[in-house]
């Protein structure tokens, strides 16, 4: 290769590790927690003024066209609050458990959880999780033992038939707990993204101590839970811009977490 061309390269290179850096900037600007960021992202509106909780008075701004709107000052200063606590756990090494099961999340969701590396749940609740966690743990040991065994070809006592059916099972495992494999303990609290669809979680997290983080929509009971975020919480829009706050505070707060946390 010339010099010249070597040169072109390099400047190439430059130019897209400038590109890159730029992106990630952007990315990061884009999840900033900014009241403006929350209006753009639409997490202002509530539902219809005839569906609401009284006990969510202190959260709604006013009624535009029928519609409750939420009062994203009071969402700030909330969200900001549930983030610290969220921060703090994951700095001592414990885990957060994001749960989210409606339609227009779910593949969200399942890419949060593996990109912070935490639990997760984006299918329907299976009831017991927390309440029966050794039956929950036992089963998934059973997914990751035998994933094991048919990968290094230890069951070569089983016939293909046998190898097979056991194959279907263990796919039917990861669809069903796919966010739940290779968690050996009870989180320290759940992120909840709506607590009225996905109050199986709520309550048996209440029941085995587990701190309670939520989104908080016009027509919910804030008091149910520990860390209320008013919020729609219906609107990809404005669950993608939550996510995406969420994401990087798990992930800062991880880097910041002390080589002894967790040990």
């Amino acid at each position: 290769m010339t010099k010249e061309a070597q040169k072109n390269v390099a400047a190439v290179e430059v130019e897209e590790k400038v590109e890159e850096k730029k992106e990630e900037k952007d990315q990061s600007n884009k999840y900033e927690l900014t009241l403006e960021n929350l209006f753009k992202a639409g997490v202002h509106f509530g539902h219809k003024k005839s569906r609401w909780n009284p006990k969510m008075e202190k959260y709604i701004f006013g009624v535009r066209g029928g519609v409750h709107i939420i009062n994203l000052e009071k969402t700030l200063e909330m969200f900001k609050i549930a983030l610290d606590f969220i921060s703090e756990i994951v700095k001592k090494g414990e885990n957060v458990m994001l749960v989210g099961t409606k339609k227009q999340v779910k593949e969200l969701v399942k890419a949060v959880g593996q990109k912070a590396e935490i639990p997760y749940v984006n299918e329907r609740w299976i009831g017991g999780t927390f309440t029966n966690f050794k039956v929950i743990s036992k089963r998934t040991g059973h997914y990751l033992e035998n994933k094991e065994n048919l990968e290094k070809g230890r069951l070569a006592h089983l016939t293909k038939f046998e190898k097979m059916k056991l194959a279907k099972e263990l796919e039917k495992i990861e669809e069903k707990m796919g966010g739940l494999i290779g968690m050996k303990n009870l989180p320290a609290a759940i992120f909840v993204l709506d607590i009225c669809k996905d109050e199986l979680a709520v309550k048996e997290a209440k029941k085995a101590g587990i701190k309670i983080i939520g989104l908080v929509d016009t027509n919910t009971n804030p008091e149910l839970i520990d860390f209320p975020i008013p919020a729609n919480d219906d609107a990809f829009s404005s669950l993608s811009y939550i996510l995406g706050v969420f994401l990087k505070e798990v992930l800062k707060a991880k880097k910041e977490k002390p080589v002894t946390a967790g040990k």
